[in-house]
């Protein structure tokens, strides 16, 4: 979550580059946002072709980064505030200057987080607020946050490397945990690019935290070296949170993995729902 930032409830994906610490934003983000295209891509390289100046400078205002996307981590182009700017005075768009506003903003917020960690955290909270979320939903997310942060440390100090090990550990736990991978739950959700885990109803968030929760506490209790090591106790933290749904879903009869969703047009629903 912290690194997307929403501009007018739009999101813009971004990077923290600790080596001049500043925000890296991905290109195409902005673009769709400022121009409401369809296809920034296309309309990035018509722009580049109306401005000559622009496309011989490209490669000092954008740099390819690593970016988390629905597929894992990809590079992308990205650009700072500065980049951002230049590339905005060949967008013809009148939210251009509230944007340079914002990204003034954001820069100073981040700063500010570095200072006070605590924060990050209450802008996390009012970024699901602004998406909609209910109050005692986004307690326990960011409780699950917080517990998704432990394990991947705990990881890291045994041995787990790169994007890749770590997604295949944690779909070791969602197997065994709800016996669905990510990217076949994501299905189940009708989701595409959107966060799997801002999807989940409450039960599900419960059960994901205590596959995770319980892997850390076999990772501290085992301490397993390295990633096959660390592949097993995921699949033994996942069976503990599997056998309790399995359990609750023999008393009720009714199955945890759901269908529903936090979609603009699921919430919608809700919320008519509810004023009737």
């Amino acid at each position: 979550m912290s690194n997307i930032k929403l501009f007018e409830s739009k999101q813009v994906r971004s990077v923290w580059n600790e080596a001049d610490r500043k925000w890296y934003f991905v290109v195409t983000d902005v673009v769709q946002i400022l121009t409401d295209t369809p296809n920034p891509s296309d309309y990035i390289k018509k722009m580049r072709k109306r401005d000559e100046q622009l496309s011989k400078g490209w490669g000092q205002f954008v740099t390819p980064l690593l970016v988390d996307t629905a597929g894992g981590k990809q590079n992308l182009n990205c650009a700072n505030a500065q980049g951002l700017l230049r590339i905005i005075q060949s967008i013809p768009s009148p939210k251009a200057e509230p944007f340079k506003l914002w990204l003034a903003q954001v820069g100073s917020d981040r700063l500010e987080e570095i200072e006070n960690p605590e924060l990050a955290t209450q802008r996390t909270r009012e970024l699901y607020k602004l998406k909609g979320y209910p109050d005692d939903w986004i307690e326990k997310r960011m409780r699950s946050i917080a517990i998704r942060e432990e394990l991947t440390e705990e990881w890291k100090n045994r041995g787990v490397k790169g994007q890749t090990e770590y997604a295949i550990l944690t779909a070791e736990i969602s197997k065994a945990t709800f016996g669905l991978s990510p990217t076949e739950y994501k299905k189940v959700k009708g989701l595409k690019s959107q966060n799997l885990r801002d999807h989940f109803t409450d039960l599900e968030l419960i059960f994901s935290m205590l596959g995770e929760a319980s892997t850390t506490e076999i990772v501290k209790t085992q301490n397993p070296k390295g990633f096959k090591a660390n592949k097993k106790a995921a699949r033994q933290g996942g069976a503990v949170a599997g056998n309790a749904r399995k359990e609750l879903e023999t008393r009720t009869g009714k199955k945890v993995v759901t269908t529903d969703n936090y979609l603009p047009e699921a919430r919608k629903k809700i919320i008519k729902g509810k004023d009737k």
